[in-house]
C-alpha cells in the first residue's frame, strides 16, 4: 500500500512561539518531553469514568501524572456501551469526536441537544453540562479532549488529505484514528498517537484514506 503514497511532504510549522500565561507552569513550547512520543492505545488499560459509569483509555495528560482535579489538557478514549450520563468537569472544556459504531444522542442542559453521529466531527462543550446519552446502536468509541478553562483553550483538527498535515506551535499531540501516519521512520497506525516533542520531525505522509486527529493547546489570555 505504501507505493501508492504521495511524496514526500515537508511539515509546515509556524515560527511563532507560544507565549504562556504568567500562571502556567508548562516550559515553552509546549510539546511535553517525553524519551518515547510514540503512544500505543492498546497500553493504556481501561479505567472507570469520574462518576464510576464508563471506561475510558487516558493517552496523555498535562502535567504528567496530574489527576482529573489538577490537569491542564487530557486526551482520552472512551468506551461507551450503555446509556450513561457523562461526568461533569466544572471549569473545563471538552471536545469529542467519535471514532466508531452508530453514535449517541447529547442531551445536554438548558435544553441543548447534538447527534454525535457523523464519524471525525468534532464537537465542542463545556465540562460542567450535564449530558445524558441515548445510544443510535450499539457500543461506540469515542476521542476526548479536556483542557482547563482558565489557563488554555483546546482544538481539534481533522487531516484527511496530506495538505492538511501542518504542525502548528501549540500542536501537543496527534492521534491515527484510521490507516496509518508516517514521521520521518516512525509509523503510527491505528490507535497510535504522538506526543509532540521539542524536536518535530522533518516531514511526514499520511497514506491513502487516512484519518488523523492533531491536538492543539493554546495558552488563555
Amino acid at each position: 500500500m505504501w507505493a501508492m503514497l504521495l511524496p514526500w511532504c515537508p511539515i509546515r510549522q509556524k515560527s511563532i512561539a507560544p507565549k504562556w500565561a504568567p500562571t502556567m507552569t508548562l516550559p515553552s513550547p509546549a510539546w511535553p518531553a517525553m524519551s518515547d512520543p510514540i503512544l500505543h492505545l492498546r497500553d493504556c488499560p481501561a479505567r472507570p469514568w469520574k462518576n464510576g459509569q464508563g471506561r475510558t483509555r487516558e493517552l496523555a495528560v498535562e502535567p504528567p501524572g496530574a489527576g482529573m482535579e489538577d490537569f491542564l489538557w487530557r486526551v482520552s478514549v472512551a468506551e461507551v456501551d450503555s446509556g450513561a450520563p457523562f461526568s461533569a468537569f466544572a471549569g473545563v472544556d471538552r471536545t469529542i469526536v467519535l471514532l466508531d459504531g452508530a453514535g449517541f444522542a447529547m442531551a445536554l442542559d438548558h435544553g441543548r441537544s447534538h447527534a454525535l453521529t457523523t464519524p471525525f466531527a468534532p464537537f465542542a462543550f463545556p465540562g460542567e453540562a450535564q449530558v445524558a446519552v441515548t445510544l443510535a446502536g450499539g457500543p461506540t468509541r469515542d476521542f476526548n479532549l479536556m483542557t482547563r478553562r482558565a489557563e488554555a483553550r483546546g482544538q481539534v483538527s481533522v487531516w484527511r488529505e496530506p495538505a492538511e498535515a501542518a504542525l502548528g506551535p501549540h500542536t501537543v499531540l496527534l492521534y491515527c484514528a484510521r490507516g496509518r501516519l508516517q514521521l520521518d521512520d516512525a509509523v503510527l497506525g491505528a490507535d497510535d498517537a504522538w506526543l509532540c516533542p521539542a524536536a518535530v520531525p522533518a516531514r511526514l505522509r499520511l497514506a491513502p484514506g487516512s484519518v488523523v486527529l492533531a491536538v492543539d493547546v493554546v495558552p488563555a489570555g
